[in-house]
């Protein structure tokens, strides 16, 4: 574990770690909760797919099955070609052959800043393993609402399980550490040509690396404002009551 890899050996694992796998050339990682005796509890999309967009792009870019067919399936998990929302996999299934990894909590601004790729670590601190063990739990049982690749999705999952803290403006991502780095170097991207009308290169770049770690900083679930602590039973007990709305203005 160090600012360079948070790779971990499976016999270091403990029940409660936010454990995660780079999927399809470290384009995405799939986050999961780590509960003892080789199992993953964790929050997919459904269909076959960890996560997506809704569009056609989910069968070329993020499209990702489990590791075993329908027609071989996993001895102990099962098929779960067909599942969607929060699951439990054995540690196999989760990482679909991918590398183990330990997402890092509680740790200071300028290792945040050194791990350049967001979704790896956060500066907020996690709860008790026991805390983090029974959300994940109840979770499983009741649901994690609506999948959401910017602001519901299996990272934040993870954090909240870790946490129990919840964004509560509806305007921004959620707390995922690699949505708000897609969000910042998108950001960086698109206010580059203005930059580059009275900058040079060296300059820019460093304007550049400068917002995109200010804005990776400012948006972890750690320090920013729009958050806070909510209870599991509370969380399932607001998605439900979303869902009676939804389904009553469709009606």
């Amino acid at each position: 574990m160090g600012v360079f890899s948070n790779k971990i050996e499976r016999d270091h694992l403990k029940p409660g770690d936010h454990i995660y796998s780079w999927r399809h050339a470290y384009i995405y990682a799939h986050h999961g909760i780590y509960v003892g005796e080789g199992e993953v509890i964790h929050f997919t999309r459904g269909g076959g797919q960890e996560i997506g967009t809704g569009t056609v792009l989910d069968r070329f870019i993020f499209s990702s099955s489990p590791s075993h067919s329908e027609d071989n399936p996993c001895p102990r998990c099962g098929d779960q070609s067909k599942l969607n929302g929060v699951i439990s996999s054995c540690l196999d299934c989760f990482l679909w052959g991918g590398e183990l990894y330990r997402f890092e909590y509680g740790v200071n601004p300028i290792f945040f800043v050194a791990k350049a790729r967001g979704g790896t670590c956060t500066l907020a601190s996690s709860d008790l393993p026991e805390d983090v063990l029974y959300r994940a739990s109840y979770l499983l049982e009741n649901g994690f609402g609506v999948y959401d690749l910017f602001k519901n999705n299996c990272e934040d999952f993870a954090i909240y399980c870790k946490t129990g803290l919840l964004v509560f403006t509806r305007i921004s991502v959620g707390k995922s550490g690699q949505a708000t780095s897609f969000l910042a170097a998108t950001s960086v991207i698109v206010s580059s040509p203005l930059r580059f009308l009275t900058t040079s290169f060296p300059g820019l770049a460093a304007v550049g690396c400068g917002m995109y770690c200010a804005s990776r900083v400012l948006s972890d679930i750690g320090i920013r404002r729009d958050v806070t602590k909510v209870s599991v039973e509370t969380l399932v007990a607001r998605d439900a009551s979303t869902e009676t709305v939804t389904v009553s203005k469709k009606d």
